[in-house]
């Protein structure tokens, strides 16, 4: 399951479940839309793209500056307009743990490039998600960006229990959840 968290509840948040290749997308407002939606499915791993914890101290969290050394641009939590968003995923993520399921923090653009994705060219995303023969949703409607960073986030789960994944980071001030560097015309699903 794929979470593409907005900042506000008046903001869409991208939905995504992830079954058997069979991709049921949405996009939902409240937390309690989430959680409803995200536990009703008992998911394996929920990957939840926003930053799930604040920097120990400082402006980055050590998997902020890993991810940057390595050419992965995420936002920090303490960016503007990026706390918000944190403390959002904090208090979700911990509503979601206490039902106990596993979260995981993602971040879609980065996955994409470590499979050699596009990062931003939507109808290339969807259409590569195709070419991996991933069904349902994908096949009916050009999907929103939300929706497609969802879509990701959930792949990263996927391939997260699948053991094809590196954790970046420390488990003291937060891992991002990132794929092993290859080529997604190779990936075996």
């Amino acid at each position: 399951m794929g979470i593409d968290l907005a900042g506000t509840a008046d903001n869409p948040t991208g939905w995504a479940a992830w079954r058997n290749k069979n991709i049921t997308v949405c996009q939902l407002h409240t937390d309690e839309e989430i959680i409803i939606h995200s536990t009703q499915c008992e998911p394996k791993v929920i990957a939840v793209d926003a930053p799930l914890s604040l920097p120990l101290e400082g402006a980055m969290r050590k998997t902020d500056k890993v991810m940057h050394e390595r050419g992965y641009p995420v936002f920090p939590p303490m960016f503007p307009g990026m706390k918000k968003l944190t403390l959002r995923a904090m208090k979700l993520t911990q509503k979601i743990l206490d039902r106990g399921f596993n979260v995981i923090e993602v971040h879609p653009a980065s996955t994409r490039k470590a499979l050699n994705i596009p990062t931003k060219d939507w109808q290339k995303i969807q259409n590569i998600f195709k070419r991996l023969e991933l069904k349902g949703d994908l096949e009916t409607r050009v999907l929103t960006p939300h929706e497609l960073d969802a879509i990701t986030a959930a792949f990263t789960g996927y391939l997260y229990t699948h053991g094809k994944v590196e954790l970046v980071g420390d488990s003291k001030e937060g891992l991002i959840v990132v794929p092993v560097r290859k080529d997604w015309r190779r990936l075996k699903l």
